[in-house]
């Protein structure tokens, strides 16, 4: 039934044009994500080569990777240009999620969230940096170095893989600490002088975190819990100055207008 103020089927309208929104924005992402893909394609085995050179270097004179199943030499190299397709896609796929959800938000809840994304990403990407870079050179001469004398060290190219997605994953997360306290100041769930409080039992969790994700060692764990505990420090200087902002009462929300921007 209609009211007074909307006219018959408005509703029914206004949904489906949020779903029209929604294909569209899709559609683009995955459009970014398939040019990319494209791009990187040829370059497939390049990638993995640059993506193994940290254990490459950590290797002994002499040793190398090898491949244990059929398919892999094949299928490896594909899934390492999928991620770095996604990984060059990820800022225009996430302006998409912002796009479509920004003409329902308040005006101060867009100056909170644009910031956010922006900060997380760039965060995540230090986040892999640091583990190839300053990571994965102690991690792997580690290992190798352990290694019982007689044991020939030949690291499977998919096991290799699957342990680097992890690392990835792990600190890039790790790095999104900073952005996760100010949320959590900012919408109210716990102060900042909580958050002082509990930093005790922060730096024994980012331990925890750490023995769970990297491999069991001494160095690859601090290498993980040590970056936790500094980024949360920063996150608390960072709530701390920037206090949650009063909601104004008479900000409307702004009407959305399917296939905008």
């Amino acid at each position: 039934m209609s009211t007074p103020h909307t006219p018959p089927g408005g509703a029914d309208e206004g949904f489906l044009s949020h779903l029209i929104e929604l294909r569209t924005r899709l559609v683009r992402a995955l459009m970014a994500f398939g040019v990319a893909l494209l791009c990187l394609l040829p370059f497939a085995n390049r990638l993995y080569t640059l993506l193994a050179l940290p254990m490459l270097h950590a290797l002994p004179q002499g040793a190398h990777m090898i491949a244990t199943e059929v398919t892999t030499p094949f299928f490896v190299p594909m899934k390492v240009a999928m991620m770095a397709a996604f990984t060059l896609a990820l800022p225009f796929m996430l302006y998409q999620a912002w796009a479509f959800v920004a003409p329902a938000l308040y005006s101060h809840e867009k100056r909170l969230i644009l910031p956010l994304v922006v900060s997380s990403t760039v965060l995540f990407y230090c986040g892999m940096g640091f583990a190839y870079f300053a990571v994965f050179p102690v991690v792997f001469g580690f290992i190798n170095g352990a290694a019982p004398e007689g044991v020939a060290v030949m690291t499977d190219i998919d096991k290799y893989l699957g342990f680097v997605l992890t690392m990835f994953v792990a600190f890039g997360v790790t790095f999104e600490v900073p952005v996760a306290v100010v949320v959590l100041v900012r919408m109210g769930v716990v102060s900042v002088d909580t958050l002082r409080d509990i930093r005790r039992y922060v730096i024994v969790g980012a331990f925890v975190v750490g023995a769970i994700f990297t491999p069991p060692d001494i160095v690859s764990q601090s290498m993980l819990a040590v970056p936790l505990c500094l980024l949360y420090e920063v996150g608390i200087l960072a709530a701390s100055r920037w206090k949650p902002a009063a909601v104004r009462t008479d900000e409307a929300v702004p009407v959305r207008r399917p296939g905008g921007g």
